[in-house]
């Protein structure tokens, strides 16, 4: 049964170790966090702001102080004007003398953007924001001048697939930089992708009080269906009816 949980009865601490990942994962560790409407929207005029919530933001701070490496799609990135994450420094140096990742001098997870193509603006927050240098996860195939023009802007390019970033070089890459605490923060399609590949660990999902319909898309889209038993480890509730969810994988690795 799932530990359901008023938010009020919960502290800083209490909510790090619900959320605290697996002690020393072997490998990267990919935990994917969403926020939908209780209709399904995953965003409201294409950002997901809209759908946000106190409880929700809450939370979304503790799982990037949690986390090594934030992975992104290049499309939300854009959608959402990423920057650097400015995490809790003194949490995240105090998790890291705990063995929960974190960083010894508390300095903040790095952000990888997945991109086929590398086509992003050099200019944008993602590489003028001051934080920790950004990643760009590409492909061999991406235009070279791309590549070049985001390095000079700061980044790290990893090339990961030939025409397409595969699960297995994403992982791959993640664990050369001994990146093993993975939060994905979408979009739809890099989760779509993670699910076709058998490599989501994990889903924090908060359901925002409030129906949007329209167009939106649903929280994960691929060509083929990867049905993926998860179970529930608990529900945190919050007085304006948000409800933030935590799936993890049945049958672990």
């Amino acid at each position: 049964m799932p530990i359901a949980i008023q938010l009020t009865d919960l502290g800083g601490d209490d909510l790090v170790r619900m959320y605290t990942y697996p002690a020393g994962p072997a490998e990267p560790y990919i935990r994917v966090n969403f926020i939908s409407s209780i209709d399904g929207a995953v965003t409201v005029d294409g950002r997901s702001g809209g759908l946000g919530t106190p409880a929700d933001r809450r939370v979304f701070g503790v799982l990037r102080d949690l986390a090594d490496v934030i992975v992104v799609g290049a499309g939300t990135a854009r959608a959402e004007n990423y920057g650097a994450a400015h995490t809790d420094s003194h949490l995240r140096t105090r998790l890291h003398h705990h063995g929960f990742g974190g960083a010894p001098d508390g300095a903040p997870p790095r952000i990888a953007v997945v991109t086929a193509t590398a086509a992003l603006d050099p200019g944008s927050k993602l590489f003028t924001d001051h934080g920790a240098r950004p990643m760009v996860i590409t492909t061999t195939s991406a235009d070279a001048a791309n590549k070049q023009a985001l390095i000079d802007a700061g980044a790290e390019i990893v090339e990961a697939g030939e025409t397409s970033v595969t699960a297995k070089g994403l992982k791959d890459a993640l664990a050369e930089r001994d990146l093993r605490r993975v939060l994905c923060e979408g979009g739809p399609s890099l989760f779509g992708d993670l699910i076709a590949a058998g490599e989501v660990d994990e889903l924090c999902l908060t359901v925002s009080p409030m129906l949007v319909a329209g167009t939106e898309r649903r929280i994960a889209v691929s060509p083929n269906a990867m049905p993926t038993p998860m179970h529930c480890r608990h529900l945190i509730c919050d007085a304006d009816g948000t409800i933030l969810s935590r799936w993890v994988r049945s049958h672990t690795r």
